[in-house]
Formats: C-alpha cells, sequence, structure tokens
C-alpha cells in the first residue's frame, strides 16, 4: 500500500534522511525504531506531506503521491496522529472530532461509533474541551480524530510519549484492533521497544537520517535491535 523508495530530506542544508525506503502493506504494522534525533519524525512528516523530499519518491496504492501536499494525501485516505497530538485545547472533544470531517464527502461527515467503542472516555467528554483533557485522553483524541478521517493508512510518532501505562495498553488495544480488521496499514514511531515489537509485523531501525536495520518481525534480532536504541 506505502512504498517509501530511496527518498532524501533536507532543513535547509542539513540533511535528515539518506537514502530511506520503507513498506507498509494493509493488516500489517510497520514500526520505525530509532534513538532520539535519527530522523524518525522526518520520515512520517515525509509521508503525510508535512515535508518535502529532495529525492527519491513516495507511492500510495500505486500512485506516486510525492508531490502531493498533506491535504491532498489526507483525501486519498492518510491519516496522521503527530507527536504532540496537536489538539485544538479550545475546541470540545466533539469538535476536535469533527476537524477530521475536512478531506470527506458531504456523507460521510460523522463520526463512526467505532472510535467510541476503542476509546469510550472519548464519548463520556464529548463537551469537555480538549486542553482540559489529561496527556493520555488527548492522545486518545489523536487518535480518534484520526480515524475519522477513514484513513488507509494510519501515521502515528510516537503514540505512548508521555502516556501512563493503562492508556498505553488501551492504544495498543486499538491498533491491534486496527491492524486485524486487515484493511489498513500502519507506520508507528515508537521508541518503547516492547510496545513495537508486540505490535509489529515489520521493523525499520533508523540511525543519523538512515536505515539501518529492517525486516519481518520473525527476522529481528532483539539484541541487535536494541544495541542501535541504547545510548
Amino acid at each position: 500500500m506505502l512504498v517509501v523508495d530511496h527518498i532524501d530530506l533536507h532543513y535547509g542544508a542539513a540533511q535528515a534522511l539518506r537514502d530511506v525506503s520503507v513498506l507498509a502493506e494493509p493488516g500489517k504494522v510497520t514500526a520505525v525504531l530509532g534513538r532520539n534525533g535519527v530522523g524518525k519524525t522526518s520520515l512520517m512528516r515525509a509521508i503525510v506531506g508535512r515535508e518535502p523530499v529532495s529525492r527519491g519518491a513516495i507511492r500510495f496504492e500505486e500512485r506516486d503521491i510525492t508531490r502531493l501536499k498533506s491535504y491532498d494525501r489526507a483525501r486519498r485516505g492518510i491519516g496522521f496522529v503527530p507527536q504532540g497530538r496537536e489538539i485544538f485545547p479550545l475546541l470540545t472533544v466533539k469538535e476536535n472530532l469533527e476537524t477530521g470531517f475536512a478531506p470527506l464527502k458531504r456523507g460521510e461527515r460523522f463520526i463512526p461509533d467505532t472510535i467510541f467503542d476503542l476509546f469510550p472516555v472519548l464519548r463520556d467528554m464529548l463537551g469537555r474541551r480538549g486542553g482540559d483533557l489529561s496527556g493520555g485522553q488527548q492522545q486518545q483524541l489523536a487518535i480518534g480524530r484520526a480515524l475519522v478521517t477513514r484513513p488507509r493508512l494510519l501515521v502515528l510518532d510516537e503514540p505512548t510519549e508521555g502516556i501512563q501505562p493503562s492508556i498505553i495498553k488501551d492504544i495498543g488495544r486499538a491498533i491491534d484492533f486496527l491492524r486485524r480488521e486487515g484493511t489498513m496499514a500502519i507506520v508507528l514511531v515508537e521508541q518503547y521497544f516492547e510496545f513495537a515489537r508486540d505490535l509489529c509485523d515489520r521493523f525499520v531501525v533508523m540511525e543519523r537520517g538512515s536505515v539501518v536495520l529492517s525486516g519481518t518481525r520473525e527476522e529481528m534480532v532483539e539484541t541487535e535491535v536494541r544495541k542501535k536504541l541504547s545510548v
């Protein structure tokens, strides 16, 4: 479904990504691992169109989307949960979820019940302002907002960062549920190794803007991956 093919990305004179390739397939989770500052977030921003690549190509459902703007990628079915969540603090939970209507046709502009099945707290807090929620609740809201767009590719940038263990488990169960439905490809950036290992079907490990290890979960040598993640 998603093919990232030998891309480079620069911020001015600084090169953030070097010859990076990643594959994501429907019904599978691809985990992108690495220490802070190795280019994981830059890769996610390239995939969703927030940063232009200087070389290589990105294809989604066999179409070249390398030059598409982020809103056009959202219309094509790419959902994004950014690092830091980026919810609207002064909007209610319901209004935050409804911002996901933007790429949808008029007849699809409703909040699917599946979102409340995955994250029941959101139903209970529909009238609360986003800024009044805890960090974990805000993360659930950010994932729910992305799911409102009916994505066929879901990109999550460190969804467990700063989140309490009970909500990490809820997020893990939600990702596993979406994976088992079999229609959505999921790309997950994660520093919490055990969380990523238990969910992933494929893994990619990055160092200094490049992919240094990759393969299927069965091919993963845990000691080698942990070595790349250690400070």
